[in-house]
């Protein structure tokens, strides 16, 4: 069976299930789908995925979205180089954790980004912007203490590879704008962290070709 992998470059999600491909070590076609150009509106895209969104896999006739159901999906089918621990409570901890980053992170990251990056005449409302950047500090904080080993669980984990595309969305936010610095930090323990997953093998072909133009 092959695998197509459809893909946006920048999109958190997208990235996950990238990183979750590259460490199990599965051939797929990669389709490299603009955001911006309308290739996620086309009626072939919306037929596949009717919320207009990556990332999608399609395998043997099967189109799945949403990333966390995708990640499942690639655990279970090819259990090899596993990305869940041994151990049941480590499991619900890893499956935990990527909820509340999806859920709790990502939200704020992506109100913060709309009121600057996706804005073609400058910075947006101020009051939206304050707001989003103590929000994404307050879970910065949260998963600072939260991550008390090398890893969110035992071993490297679906967790890790889901969080990472977050803080590194953040770094990226923080280069272009340097003046959120004063309010938003990456503490020591999230920058180890980010900087053992930027050591893995297939990490560095992961990189959203758009970050490296």
């Amino acid at each position: 069976m092959t695998l197509t992998f459809y893909y946006g470059s920048g999109s958190p999600f997208a990235w996950y299930v990238w990183l979750i491909l590259e460490h199990k070590q599965l051939p797929y076609e990669f389709k490299l789908m603009s955001l911006l150009g309308g290739d996620l509106k086309t009626a072939a895209y919306l037929t596949m995925n009717p919320r207009g969104k990556v990332p999608v896999l399609v395998e043997d006739g099967l189109a799945l979205w949403e990333a966390a159901a995708i990640g499942e999906y690639l655990e279970e089918v090819y259990p090899d180089r596993p990305l869940l621990p041994s151990s049941a409570q480590d499991r619900a901890i890893a499956r935990r954790t990527l909820a509340e980053a999806h859920s709790y992170l990502y939200p704020p990251i992506r109100r913060l980004m709309e009121q600057t990056v996706f804005r073609a005449d400058g910075m947006g409302n101020a009051t939206i912007i304050e707001s989003s950047l103590k929000n994404i500090q307050r879970e910065l904080a949260y998963f600072e203490t939260a991550l008390q080993n090398e890893f969110f669980v035992s071993s490297l984990s679906i967790a890790d590879l889901g969080f990472y595309p977050l803080p590194a969305l953040v770094k990226r936010l923080l280069a272009k704008y340097p003046q959120f610095s004063s309010t938003l930090t990456i503490g020591d323990h999230l920058t180890a962290f980010m900087h053992r997953i930027e050591q893995l093998p297939y990490f560095a072909k992961t990189i959203p070709p758009h970050w490296q133009e």
